[in-house]
């Protein structure tokens, strides 16, 4: 961003979601969010108060962004196994056009405790297990066998979240990505 540019919270908090991915909760702050902006702290204090509500506003975008966005999206596919396969293929960054919030979401997962962070992460959680589960209960699933189902959909999506971070060179990607989300996929609705 140029100097003299009039920044908007929006810009602080895209760039504090950028920080957060790239080097967890101590990367949002004040001074090298203003630098990589290209700016001073005095816009940072023109929008926000304090760190924390950056943070709560950051974390407030992340759950619009990379829940309620996606969802939307989600529901514009043709009935509950497509939704399932684009939610699926997205968090497994089969669907380019999904937000990459993988490194996010591990870094939230990794700050779980804090006091800002642990409220959105668990109703963000809450919110992604009660959409899976409605789409195994539409697929004809009793709401118990839903439930299990999406709370293993969701753990598949964290562990391979975090196997592939760690351990980029194991998880399979290209082609090789798409039939492993077909493979997750047909056992996640089968019998």
């Amino acid at each position: 961003m140029a100097r003299g540019t009039r920044l908007s919270a929006e810009d602080w908090t895209e760039a504090a979601l950028a920080a957060l991915g790239e080097g967890g909760l101590g990367a949002v702050a004040v001074e090298p969010l203003a630098a990589r902006l290209g700016t001073t702290k005095g816009s940072f204090y023109w929008h926000f108060r304090n760190r924390d509500a950056l943070l709560a506003a950051t974390l407030d975008r992340w759950e619009r962004v990379d829940t309620e966005d996606v969802i939307a999206r989600a529901e514009r596919a043709d009935g509950p196994y497509a939704r399932l396969r684009f939610l699926l293929a997205g968090a497994l960054r089969d669907d380019p056009d999904l937000p990459a919030g993988n490194a996010v979401e591990l870094a939230l997962q990794a700050s779980a405790a804090h006091p800002l962070v642990a409220p959105v992460l668990a109703r963000v959680t809450r919110r992604r297990l009660d959409y899976l589960t409605a789409q195994f209960v539409a697929l004809g699933f009793d709401a118990a066998e839903a439930g299990r189902r999406s709370l293993l959909a969701y753990t598949a999506y964290l562990g391979h979240a975090q196997l592939a971070h760690a351990t980029p060179a194991i998880t399979p990607d290209g082609p090789e990505l798409r039939a492993y989300v077909e493979a997750v996929l047909c056992r996640l609705t089968g019998p």
